[in-house]
């Protein structure tokens, strides 16, 4: 292992991931490869025992999320390096607790929307309305451009902590914490599930059948899926409840095709949940490159290599779905607290068009 390898990006221990370190880092100095950008940022991957003998490159997208397999052999052969500064090839089979570095340009990440509107701000609690293309905390292709990071360059020297997390591509209200007290108080909240109501606006494809209705489906990991962060209706018993109440705001023709506008309401809170139960009763979000008519879109996407084609296929830039309100307990006052965000230009222009309204 290198000899300079700090501590968490906030002064505190490794992160851990699963059996996977995951340590991020901006360096200034000390032992890297030759040739390598004294301001790279590093991901340091820990092989566990069980991927011993896997090919590299096959490793790395495991441990990276969102990328293809594609994306992970440009990253192997343009970043990945041994723990001894020596570079390793996607072909290598990797050892049991072998440390495989992946230094990246620091100037490396895809531009996205700097401003975080403040949407309530007290001595507990702050709330941004996240702009789509956003990521809410450090990735594999995020460290700078992020809201955790954006805040911290925004407000230096406070400790924000979020309380709940939205996709990428999802608008809308993000909550986080400015003490730990508030933060305890407001997890509590959301695993208790009583007092707090998570309310979200989506654009389909399809008219769903009713105007009011409720799916109540489990959901799960797709084992069968290339991407890791993918999920599906598990199989009766099996998988994490997960229930969405929905209604219909109103429905729409254009080119040839319906769209629905939907009030989506979660009683749960999994991954993905909104996307995946809507898409169960035919009605995927608009936009959506995991649920939507292909899921090779999603990898096209993170690789950067959608066509006009997809493009057109996909009809947004991102999937159409915002986090339209959040109603909690204030966790000082115990007052009811309710924080709206306004559906941003690019949807409610998407729904005028669909629709025909003016």
């Amino acid at each position: 292992m290198p000899q300079d390898v700090p501590r968490g990006p906030e002064g505190g221990g490794a992160l851990y991931e699963g059996r996977v370190t995951r340590l991020r880092y901006q360096t200034t100095g000390g032992m890297r490869p030759e040739g390598i950008d004294e301001r790279a940022v590093v991901t340091v991957l820990r092989v566990p025992p069980e991927a011993a003998g896997m090919r590299l490159d096959r490793f790395v997208q495991t441990q990276l999320k969102r990328s293809s397999r594609t994306r992970a052999q440009q990253i192997v052969r343009s970043s990945a390096f041994s723990a001894e500064g020596l570079r390793v090839r996607g072909s290598d089979r990797v050892r049991a607790e072998q440390h495989i570095l992946l230094w990246r340009d620091p100037w490396d990440e895809t531009p996205v929307p700097t401003d975080l509107p403040v949407l309530h701000e007290d001595d507990a609690l702050l709330a941004v309305d996240k702009p789509a293309g956003v990521p809410v905390h450090p990735t594999a292709r995020y460290h700078r451009n992020t809201v955790v990071m954006l805040l911290a360059d925004a407000r230096p020297g406070e400790r924000l902590r979020l309380s709940h997390r939205l996709d990428r591509e999802t608008s809308g209200v993000l909550l986080l914490a400015r003490t730990a007290e508030a933060d305890r108080d407001v997890k509590r909240q959301l695993a208790a599930r009583v007092e707090v109501e998570k309310r979200y606006l989506a654009i389909t494809w399809g008219h769903p059948r009713e105007d009011i209705f409720r799916v109540d489906a489990p959901l799960e990991l797709d084992s069968k899926s290339n991407v890791r962060v993918s999920m599906r209706i598990a199989a009766p018993g099996r998988g994490l409840e997960a229930a969405t109440r929905f209604a219909v705001l109103g429905r729409a023709e254009a080119r040839g095709r319906p769209y629905a506008l939907v009030r989506c309401d979660l009683e749960t809170g999994r991954q993905h949940q909104i996307r995946v139960h809507l898409a169960s009763v035919g009605c995927p979000v608009v936009g959506d490159k995991l649920y939507g008519p292909d899921p090779a879109l999603f990898a096209r996407g993170v690789d950067g290599t959608l066509t006009d084609e997809d493009r057109a296929t996909l009809e947004l830039d991102r999937h159409a779905l915002h986090a339209e309100q959040l109603s909690l307990r204030h966790p000082t006052t115990g007052e009811r607290l309710t924080i709206r965000a306004e559906l941003p230009d690019e949807l409610a222009r998407f729904w005028r068009e669909a629709s025909g309204a003016r």
